[in-house]
């Protein structure tokens, strides 16, 4: 799996933060950490910690917020993504898909009008 910042994706000069380049087993491992780490012990879960993540150019945070707020940078190296424990119990939802089969569908996970994106793709195209 890797993690990877894309930079004015599009006319609107929207960013994206795309977890990539997956097969099952790891989504597995990814909805895994979420669930142990945020839901459960409702700590901060920094994906440049996982042993399955390559980071390609950022380092990404996941955080409890008492608002859904997406992802914020103040340098688009360093990115939290806050939001929610119900936001993050809809984003376990939308990764459940890719823990049951191999797919070539993709996921944002979650649904925030912000300029930055949270991407869940098992292919990077």
């Amino acid at each position: 799996m890797k993690l990877e910042f894309l930079d004015n994706v599009n006319e609107y000069e929207d960013q994206i933060i795309r977890l990539y380049n997956f097969d099952k087993n790891e989504a597995i491992k990814f909805r895994d950490a979420i669930q142990e780490t945020i839901i459960k012990n409702k700590l901060p879960l920094d994906l440049n910690t996982l042993d399955f993540i390559e980071s390609i150019n950022c380092k990404l945070t996941l955080h409890i917020y008492e608002s859904d707020e997406g992802i914020l940078s103040m340098d688009n190296k360093t990115f939290f993504c806050d939001l929610t424990i119900d936001g993050y119990m809809n984003m376990l939802n939308l990764i459940e898909p890719f823990c049951i089969k191999e797919t070539r569908s993709f996921a944002m996970l979650y649904e925030l009008d912000t300029q930055m994106d949270f991407l869940f793709s098992p292919y990077a195209s």
